[in-house]
């Protein structure tokens, strides 16, 4: 049994050791070996996927600058020319700096790293302050934000990440809802001290065979649809986690042509 955990390496960790079944000390022994094996299997191999995904998203815009450059540089165009080719390179540049940030919020959450500041805050202020940032955006595609429920209604959190949840889940709305649609945010006070916020668009809807895989990070529905419209495919992969951090919950529910619905709830505090 030792000659065979000596000869397991990083590169071998589907492998397992004898006598598992075995009643004794040693199957005993051999189990817990064993359960350790498949725990630094499974996170190895969420490295390699994420390391793997991080690549290939972060090549895609530096391609895209990498050529807009070299195309404006080799021709003798006229100032708006230029001037295009720079806007271009802008909107690369801020597509990778959102990238980046979230990569290290993703890595910060997965180490520990980050330390929240909870405080008792009022839901609705925080569904008002998410909403207002995309009064523009929504302005530009003739679209409504509504937004209602419980006034009373507080809960103990972290006001930076419990708002950026918020942020992510409106801005997936906002992009998916055609022109002239409405996105609906509600927060209601329920019994035993549950919160529920719920954020619902006017979207295409999702079909259930991607509605289990939605969270996952960089997994998107529709890949070309998504890199159009400016997505990382870690939004809601973050809000998850700063959603469950806080001890509550996020679910998707949705079905193709509906629109989707986000639902988070957790403990709240009620004046």
């Amino acid at each position: 049994m030792a000659r065979r955990a000596d000869q397991i390496t990083s590169e071998r960790l589907n492998e397992r050791l004898p006598n598992e079944e075995v009643a004794d000390e040693l199957g005993q022994l051999a189990r817990v070996f064993n359960s350790l094996l498949a725990r630094l299997e499974h996170s190895f191999e969420q490295l390699r996927r994420f390391t793997s995904d991080a690549s290939h998203e972060l090549r895609t815009p530096l391609a895209s600058l990498r050529s807009v450059g070299e195309v404006a540089i080799q021709k003798d165009g006229s100032r708006e020319e230029y001037r295009d080719a720079i806007g271009s390179m802008l909107e690369e540049v801020k597509r990778l700096t959102t990238l980046i940030d979230s990569l290290l919020t993703i890595s910060r959450a997965d180490a520990g790293c980050i330390q929240l500041h909870p405080t008792v805050l009022q839901v609705m202020d925080l569904a008002r302050q998410a909403a207002g940032l995309f009064e523009v955006l929504v302005e530009e595609k003739g679209q409504n934000i509504t937004i209602d429920g419980n006034e009373r209604v507080s809960v103990k959190g972290d006001r930076v990440f419990l708002t950026q949840a918020l942020i992510n889940i409106i801005d997936n709305a906002v992009k998916y809802s055609p022109v002239g649609g409405t996105i609906h945010v509600r927060v209601y006070g329920e019994q035993a001290g549950i919160i529920r916020l719920e954020v619902v668009d006017s979207g295409p809807g999702i079909a259930p065979e991607h509605a289990d895989k939605i969270f996952n990070r960089f997994y998107r529905v529709d890949n070309s649809r998504s890199r159009q419209a400016g997505g990382t495919g870690l939004g809601l992969a973050i809000a998850q986690w700063a959603v469950r951090v806080h001890g509550g919950d996020i679910q998707l529910i949705s079905a193709p042509g509906s629109g989707c619905t986000f639902p988070r709830s957790r403990s709240a505090h009620s004046d």
